[in-house]
């Protein structure tokens, strides 16, 4: 097999790599590492603007992956009409889930007990003491019940928290428990303390968190999005945070990034991340293995996985 592979993680530092491919750099640089029409297996480069991982795909005439190493793949589907039948589209599931829910945690907590307020209050001198709800006891509605938020709520349990809920878009039933489906949320909503986001940003989730959405959310509650930020209306939000009736803390944002000046910076009760949910120490080993196992299965022509979509299905 001789066909090229576009890795965005220099060859020579991923162990295991199989024989066979010519394997050629690619991290969005302005020039290409070689002719694009000659890729077979394309994966995509990390934390660059989508218009960056789309621009060779018009030219990927023979390629027959694309992968993602991200959880989501609205990024790269702008690019996708660009592509002949049969190229599969697969993602990073396995990758990312213990950062994301690291920072899930990580995001609650510190909007629950005031880590903020601490932090401002620690630049001013001042000693801020008095009482902060726990996370221990509250209800938890997770909205998106992939494997990242599998893994969330894997970490949610220690902290004794009171049952929590799952929503994804069709019912089923899991080891911890049942899955509703998104039908349910309506009557779901009242009951949480904290809303969790992890769902992948699709027609059907692009504005689910509206105006109505937050309305049937219970007085002081907390909204968290690790998912993207299009699922929530920002304006729908800012209203619900000016009035103090929610907070939230969000990693992603509709703009994002966040620009300079936008009142999402400075509303009441809010949390803001840059986008850090996958970009930690974890994400490279998992990302490597990831590619090995992928790339493997390739060349020995075996099923691929995380396969989400096939081009002209």
């Amino acid at each position: 097999m001789t066909a090229d592979v576009w890795l965005p993680i220099p060859p020579d530092e991923i162990e295991g790599l199989p024989e066979g491919p010519a394997y050629r750099h690619w991290d969005g640089e302005e020039t290409f590492p070689a002719d694009p029409a000659d890729c077979a297996f394309y994966v995509v480069p990390y934390m660059k603007p989508s218009a960056v991982g789309v621009r060779p795909l018009p030219e990927m005439r023979s390629v027959q992956v694309v992968q993602t190493l991200s959880a989501g793949i609205d990024h790269v589907e702008p690019g996708l009409k660009n592509l002949p039948g049969g190229v599969r589209l697969c993602n990073a599931r396995g990758v990312h889930e213990a950062s994301t829910a690291e920072l899930t945690l990580a995001l609650v907590l510190a909007s629950l007990r005031g880590i903020p307020d601490f932090v401002r209050a620690q630049d001013r001198g001042e000693w801020l003491g008095g009482f902060r709800p726990a996370l221990a006891d509250r209800t938890v509605l997770i909205v998106g019940y992939g494997s990242i938020g599998a893994a969330i709520e894997d970490r949610l349990v220690p902290f004794e928290v009171a049952p929590v809920v799952r929503v994804a878009r069709s019912a089923r039933t899991t080891a911890r428990g049942p899955v509703h489906p998104l039908t349910e949320l309506p009557a779901l909503l009242p009951r949480a303390d904290v809303v969790i986001l992890s769902t992948p940003l699709t027609e059907a989730t692009r504005g689910l968190v509206d105006a109505e959405f937050l309305a049937r959310m219970k007085d002081g509650a907390l909204l968290v999005n690790v998912a993207r930020g299009p699922v929530v209306d920002t304006k729908a939000l800012l209203a619900e945070l000016e009035s103090g009736r929610l907070t939230a803390a969000l990693d992603v944002t509709d703009p994002e990034p966040l620009p300079p000046g936008h009142p999402l910076w400075h509303a009441p009760g809010i949390v803001v991340s840059p986008h850090a949910g996958g970009p930690t120490s974890a994400f490279l080993p998992r990302a490597k293995r990831l590619l090995v196992d992928q790339l493997t299965r390739f060349v020995n022509r075996e099923p691929l996985r995380n396969v989400i979509l096939t081009t002209g299905a």
